[in-house]
């Protein structure tokens, strides 16, 4: 299914794996792409806010994209400190695009998923979430129909007006892999963006993440006798034992709470 009228743009960010914290092709973003090649084949264009990376590991990830198929990706460059909503919304007010993708939220950085819900609102147009699937655009019209991801794998059509931004679940198609030849020699199209100052964040104190205790399983007991059971007895299978005395009780309950990182 190929639309050769139709404007799509997607969004991509340099992801970050989950183990090795590496930087890669963000799932969601590839998904979002391989999506928008489905639509509109090499028309497809994408679009990369931020500093071009010094790093080479962030360069090669920044470039898997053009690997899948794309001869070109726009760059446009902002400072740390700038509005990237502010920054891409102006942006994309000039492209004046059909259909905004996005990937539901970042690896790195902030990771909100607020940008595609805050781009829809500053360019006046829908948002759908977690979309699975663009199953026909209706040019004619100016709509087009959606396969929405649901919970527990459920899926929901919906018909959606032209134009929209969509944010691309996990549930939709694997991307292709990237080929390293193509995507060294892909074009990264550098324009300056505006100064877009992000004034609520410099107000900003972060601080480390503190580790958060884990939480205790809810026990349904409607007495204390039976809450107390319930708090010095091992899961079923478990290797349980019994417990006799104040004192032994105490001494389970205590290793309880170290266990599970109470105390």
């Amino acid at each position: 299914m190929t639309n050769d009228n139709l404007s799509v743009i997607s969004l991509v960010s340099i992801g970050e794996h989950p183990t090795s914290r590496r930087p890669r092709r963000a799932e969601q973003d590839a998904r979002a792409i391989e999506l928008g090649i489905k639509l509109v084949g090499e028309n497809l264009q994408t679009l990369h806010a931020g500093e071009l990376p010094d790093d080479a590991n962030q360069q090669t990830a920044l470039r898997s994209y053009l690997g899948m198929g794309l001869a070109e990706m726009n760059l446009l460059e902002m400072p740390a400190q700038a509005d990237a909503v502010l920054v891409i919304a102006e942006h994309l007010k000039q492209q004046n695009p059909d259909v905004i993708l996005t990937g539901v939220r970042a690896e790195s950085g902030e990771s909100s998923g607020m940008l595609p819900y805050l781009l829809a609102e500053h360019l006046g147009m829908a948002m759908v979430t977690s979309i699975a699937d663009i199953l026909s655009v209706d040019e004619a019209n100016q709509q087009a129909e959606v396969l929405q991801a649901l919970p527990r794998g459920q899926r929901r059509k919906l018909i959606v007006d032209l134009p929209f931004v969509a944010s691309v679940d996990m549930a939709a198609a694997m991307p292709r892999q990237s080929a390293f030849g193509p995507a060294m020699r892909g074009l990264l199209d550098t324009a300056v963006a505006g100064d877009f100052a992000d004034e609520e964040a410099s107000t900003w104190q972060t601080s480390n993440a503190k580790k958060r205790p884990k939480r205790l399983k809810i026990i349904k007991a409607k007495t204390a006798a039976d809450r107390f059971k319930a708090a010095t007895a091992k899961a079923s299978g478990g290797g349980g034992k019994v417990v006799h005395g104040v004192e032994e009780s105490a001494q389970a309950i205590l290793d309880l709470l170290v266990e599970e990182g109470l105390v």
